[in-house]
């Protein structure tokens, strides 16, 4: 499975970033998603109410049942080993965190699942590739822009870079021709308010420009 999930990261190039959208609503996004051509999402965890933890844990189940395998669904914002533990449970296949801690990364391996940890700097990039990261997400991309990414990226690239924070469509394929591997995109994509107000319709064709630009850089 681990294989397989790469594999897609490699080719679909984009994970849709999903906060505070629960139940049939998060159902409703991942179809908006789907329709738009987007096979990758993160559900993710808020650190401030733990009591949401399980709500969570739970519109991943409910995305990956409702799709069959068609959307692969991870959990994102996870940065406590709780957290790692109700990922699994649910059926997340991708482990996304905001930063590098060596604990998450070596047990998300362990565990099977594909470890997509947050760095800024050249070490801590090749720190959590040593520990097994899959890929590493630049964050935040969108204030440190694509120049950055395309320089660091030159020396270390063995490491597979994912640009989040701050990418949207207009951007997307300046991260990508400077040497992105994929992106991350959440507010710009899976808005809040456009999920609140039923604009379903909107998120797809938002998705769909995003899957063009992608279109663009193949392998």
């Amino acid at each position: 499975m681990r294989e397989s999930v790469l594999k897609q990261i490699r080719e679909k190039k984009v994970i849709a970033i999903v906060r505070g959208v629960w139940g049939e609503e998060a159902k409703a996004l991942a179809r908006a998603l789907y329709d738009g051509g987007i096979r990758l999402m993160e559900i993710t965890f808020d650190q401030k109410d733990p009591a949401s933890w399980r709500k969570t844990a739970d519109a991943i189940a409910a995305v990956g049942e409702a799709f069959g395998g068609e959307m692969t669904v991870g959990a994102g914002t996870v940065i406590l080993p709780e957290q790692l533990l109700l990922a699994k449970e649910a059926g997340a296949s991708l482990i996304i965190s905001p930063d590098s801690s060596e604990e998450i990364i070596r047990r998300t391996v362990e565990l099977g699942l594909v470890s997509i940890p947050g760095a800024m700097t050249p070490s801590e990039i090749l720190a959590a590739r040593r520990w097994g990261a899959d890929f590493v997400k630049v964050f935040p991309a969108g204030s440190l822009g694509a120049s950055y990414l395309k320089a660091i990226a030159a020396p270390i690239n063995h490491v597979p870079l994912l640009a989040v924070g701050g990418v949207n469509e207009n951007n997307l394929g300046d991260f990508l021709a400077a040497g992105a591997a994929g992106a991350g995109i959440g507010g710009n994509l899976a808005k809040k308010d456009w999920v609140k107000a039923g604009d379903f319709a909107r998120i797809t064709e938002t998705a769909r420009k995003i899957t063009d630009v992608i279109a663009r850089f193949p392998g």
